[in-house]
C-alpha cells in the first residue's frame, strides 16, 4: 500500500484512519495465509506475474468490479496463487484530498460494496462501529460516575490500539484520541453509499454511476 497524503486537516483527521480501518477488514497475516479465504489489495502499487493474471483470465476477470484491487488479489488467491500485502513509506500516493467532501465520497464509492450491498450487514456494521468507537466517548461523559472509568479506560485502549497508525504518517500522537469523530464521519460515508445504490447512484467514480441498483437489472 502506497503512502496516503496526510497534510490537510482533513487528511490528518480521516487517512490513518482509512489505513486502520482497512487493516481490520484485511488483516496482511491473512491475505498471505494459503488457508484463509481472506484477500486483500491496495490499488495504488500492484505486482503480479504475467502467469498468474494470465492464469485467472487477466485484467478482464474484474472489469466489471469496484473494488477491483481486492477482486484480483481474491482470484489469484482462489486460483492457487500467493499474494502478500505490506506498508511503505518509500511510494508515495500522488493523489491528495483537499476537503472533507473529497474522502466522504472516496467512503461512499465502495464501502456498500464491501458489505454485499446487504441492508442487513449495513445496520450491523453501523451499530459495530458505534459500540465500538462512539460508546466508550458517550459513556465517559454521562451523567452515571460508576461508568467514567470503564468508559474511559475503552477510549484509551482504543487510542493505543490507533497511535501506531498515528505515528507511521508521522503525526502528532495527538490526533490519536480523535478516533471515534473519524469513524462517525465514515459510518456517515458507508450509510450515505448504501443511499446513493439504492437510488441508482452507486459507485460514483469520474462523474459516472459505476453500480445500477439491483432492483432495476
Amino acid at each position: 500500500m502506497v503512502l496516503l497524503k496526510s497534510s490537510t486537516f482533513a487528511e490528518r483527521l480521516l487517512i490513518p484512519p482509512f489505513l486502520y480501518f482497512f487493516l481490520m477488514l484485511y488483516p496482511p497475516d491473512w491475505t498471505a495465509d494459503p488457508r484463509s479465504t481472506t484477500a486483500g489489495a491496495a490499488g495504488g502499487s500492484i505486482l503480479i506475474r504475467r502467469a498468474a493474471l494470465e492464469r485467472v483470465g487477466g485484467v478482464a476477470i474484474i472489469r466489471g468490479e469496484i473494488i477491483d484491487d481486492c477482486s484480483l488479489a481474491r482470484v489469484v488467491k482462489r486460483s492457487g496463487g500467493k499474494i502478500w500485502m505490506g506498508l511503505t513509506r518509500r511510494s508515495v500516493s500522488l493523489r491528495s484530498y483537499a476537503g472533507f467532501s473529497e474522502i466522504r465520497d472516496m467512503i461512499a464509492r465502495t464501502a456498500f460494496t464491501q458489505l454485499g450491498y446487504s441492508a442487513l450487514r449495513l445496520v450491523g456494521t453501523i451499530f459495530g462501529l458505534a459500540l465500538a468507537f462512539l460508546a466508550p466517548v458517550f459513556f465517559t461523559f454521562a451523567s452515571q460516575a460508576r461508568i467514567w472509568l470503564p468508559a474511559l479506560l475503552a477510549w484509551c485502549l482504543m487510542t493505543a490500539s490507533f497511535l501506531p497508525t498515528v505515528v507511521f504518517y508521522r503525526l502528532s500522537p495527538l490526533w490519536a484520541p480523535f478516533l471515534p469523530v473519524s469513524a462517525l464521519f465514515y459510518s456517515y460515508g458507508t450509510v450515505l453509499s448504501a443511499v446513493r445504490y439504492w437510488m441508482g447512484r452507486g459507485g460514483q467514480w469520474k462523474g459516472r454511476a459505476q453500480v445500477a441498483n439491483r432492483r432495476d437489472i
